[in-house]
């Protein structure tokens, strides 16, 4: 029997455990990806349901209400009124805190109105005894017209009922909770003639909202039905108030609290964390102690990885039949991935650490915080979330900044986000602080190489700061805007929640970066290993008479390494550095280095992976095995180390402050629907960069 498909949506406010009840649906059965022509991220699952039904659970955008204040908003509202879009909902799954019930109904009755199977979860059941709450389930059940279901995701309870209730979905009531003429019922009446086949809330939607239903254009409905925006404004706010008098009325019977159970702890944690002074030192301390784990705790696996691939392309390089296939397999495709694999115990570790912040409600309590810094330099509070987010990567982090309503700050938020480290520099980071910086501790603690690495973070959001207060001066955009932040209760993160984050993310790093970097390595393997006839042919004739010139030509070894730096030097991808190296040789670097900064505009940490690839192909030394170990012995044509403490710090820099992210370019430019602020973005990041790194090695070398 065939496996009958439907669709159900989970909307809820933020911070209700929408996300957990997602998890505990799908598992690791999901996927993310974009709305069709929007940058808006959605999460796709899929659940096996009794009586051989499966579910494509879709995760749809925190909001509180169908009254949308930002761009994200509108996915909700757009796909409840879409029923020709695939993924429109059979039924509809209204996510709400116990303890912020009162709240979260407001959104639950608007569902209700447009008259679609709706089922409402009460989350975070297992606190009922603690704050004192008791719930009449009959009565919410007859008063909300749908079946309620009460479930625990930290404790897993509740999921089957939650399962079973889905798969009963047709016989939900899609009888409102409340008539929507009550807002107006003369104006409302004329809508019902007018279009006596259509659904009145969502006609109301239309009119309120800039989005599109069905088959009818907004003109024919503003034609005859256009009101003021004060007067739109008015009657919203006059819905809502009807809205909390039912829910109001409801919650008087249907929800008991006693307040002399509620403890008070959290407004005391909050006094700590938020505190102007004590608030910033955890901060700050909480982030130290991340960035000394990130390479304490990962360097075994990161040795054990390295060490394996390095291994694997010797093992090919003298199993397989020798040939260009060979060749392409042990010097371009296994060192080229293995120049990334490498680094996923680093990416995993700091996407733990965010997981784990963001699950615990610490991290809203960081927004909060740092918004007192933020309006001094044009931003709110809000743009916090982009840049913390932006650590991650920066395309996610831009696009969440789409519920910040205020242009102005939005525009500078995008524009200032790609300076803050993002996970592909901390491959890039990582070789190179541990090439530079000695594995010293201050105080027997300490590791001095954690504290590079947080220093470069704090460096990176130094630079968006001082950026976005210039933007603030010169960009003429008077605007005002309003911050609010909602501090969700604490809660000890759930291992489920934090494993899975930390897998789809890391995954789809891995997997988003792999691509590039593989399709780089073969074609860097191929300029590497090929070039123009002369020169390149001949290298090897040219080359003994050289070294038997130097009475060193019983050194096998050496000899191999001088053929295979003479080729290199005259491959096509030689000719290429070699061209551009006038240009970066005041910043420290050779034309190798050149070329994997180059090829590295397609992705941050596609410039270990270059390199890994680069000096496989020109070194066939047995000793020099790790790509580590290879930049290190790297030496310039006068013996001194090319990676000497100079050049690294002046490559540290230029990853901090450089774009060197085509993707993100992109996404910027469909953000603010122009080519001319992406081109500003590239241009100021460049020369930021190229500068600070002149500068930097020019004192230091």
């Amino acid at each position: 029997m065939s496996l009958q498909n439907i669709n159900v949506a989970l909307i809820g406010n933020p911070n209700t455990g929408k996300t957990s009840v997602f998890n505990e649906l799908t598992g690791l059965n999901q996927q993310v990806g974009n709305y069709p022509g929007i940058t808006v991220d959605k999460k796709l699952g899929f659940c096996k349901l009794p009586n051989n039904i499966k579910a494509n659970i879709l995760d749809l955008p925190g909001t509180y209400s169908l009254n949308a204040s930002s761009i994200d908003e509108n996915v909700v509202i757009e796909l409840l009124l879409n029923k020709n879009d695939k993924l429109f909902p059979d039924v509809a799954v209204v996510v709400t805190d116990v303890e912020n019930l009162k709240r979260n109904l407001l959104l639950f009755t608007q569902i209700k109105d447009l008259e679609i199977p709706t089922i409402l979860v009460i989350n975070m059941v297992d606190r009922m005894k603690a704050k004192g709450i008791s719930l009449d389930i009959p009565f919410l059940e007859a008063q909300l017209k749908t079946k309620v279901v009460l479930v625990s995701t930290r404790k897993g309870n509740g999921i089957d009922d939650l399962k079973n209730a889905i798969v009963d979905y047709k016989n939900l009531s899609t009888e409102p909770c409340l008539n929507a003429s009550v807002i107006d019922p003369e104006y409302f009446d004329k809508l019902r003639t007018a279009f006596p086949d259509q659904l009145l809330y969502k006609l109301w939607l239309v009119i309120t909202q800039d989005v599109n239903f069905m088959n009818l254009e907004r003109k024919e409905i503003e034609s005859s039905f256009a009101k003021s925006h004060a007067d739109l404004k008015r009657l919203q706010q006059k819905e809502t108030i009807k809205r909390y008098q039912f829910i109001n009325d409801t919650l008087k019977i249907g929800q008991k609290i006693d307040l002399s159970s509620a403890s008070d702890w959290r407004l005391k944690l909050d006094k700590i964390l938020t505190h102007k002074i004590y608030g910033y030192a955890i901060f700050f301390g909480i982030l130290f102690l991340i960035f000394q784990s990130i390479f304490d705790w990962s360097s075994v696996p990161m040795e054990f990885i390295d060490s394996t691939f390095a291994n694997l392309a010797n093992y090919a390089k003298t199993h397989l039949a020798p040939g260009e296939l060979t060749n392409l397999i042990s010097e371009g495709i296994i060192p080229g991935i293995g120049g990334i694999v490498i680094f996923i115990p680093q990416i995993a570790f700091l996407f733990l650490f965010i997981s784990v912040l963001e699950e615990s409600g610490y991290m809203s309590r960081v927004v909060f915080l740092m918004d007192k810094i933020m309006r001094r330099y044009g931003l709110s509070g809000k743009s916090v979330v982009p840049l913390i987010s932006g650590t991650a990567c920066a395309i996610p982090a831009i696009m969440s900044a789409r519920n910040i309503e205020n242009w102005k700050e939005r525009l500078i938020t995008i524009l200032v986000t790609p300076f803050i480290t993002c996970s592909a520099r901390l491959p890039v980071y990582a070789i190179l602080i541990a090439l530079i910086i000695p594995e010293k501790r201050v105080l027997g603690i300490f590791s001095l190489q954690g504290g590079t690495l947080m220093l470069l973070y704090l460096l990176g959001f130094g630079m968006a700061i001082f950026s976005a207060y210039l933007l603030n001066k010169i960009l003429d955009l008077k605007t005002k805007s309003y911050f609010v932040v909602e501090m969700p209760n604490y809660k000890l993160p759930l291992f489920k929640n934090v494993a899975i984050n930390v897998v789809e993310k890391t995954k789809s790093f891995v997997l988003g970066a792999g691509k590039i970097i593989l399709t780089l390595s073969i074609i860097l393997w191929f300029l590497g290993s090929h070039g123009p006839a002369k020169g390149f042919d001949n290298a090897e004739s040219l080359v003994i008479k050289k070294v038997k010139a130097e009475n060193r030509l019983d050194d096998t070894e050496y000899l191999n390494d001088q053929i295979s730096a003479h080729k290199l030097e005259n491959s096509y991808i030689g000719i290429m550095g070699k061209s551009i190296e006038p240009v970066i040789e005041p910043l420290g670097y050779d034309w190798k280095i050149g070329i994997a900064v180059v090829s590295s505009f397609a992705a941050r940490e596609v410039f270990v992976g270059t390199l890994a690839t680069i000096y496989s192909v020109g070194s066939h030394s047995d000793e020099e095995t790790t790509i580590k170990n290879r930049m290190n012995a790297e030496i310039r044509p006068d013996g001194k180390k090319v990676f000497n403490f100079a050049t690294g710090v002046s490559l540290l820099l230029f990853y901090a402050f450089a774009m060197q992210c085509i993707s993100t370019l992109a996404i910027v430019k469909r953000e603010t629907n122009s080519w001319k602020w992406p081109a500003i973005q590239l241009v100021f990041m460049s020369g930021v960069a190229y500068l600070s790194s002149l500068i930097a090695y020019q004192l230091l070398r």
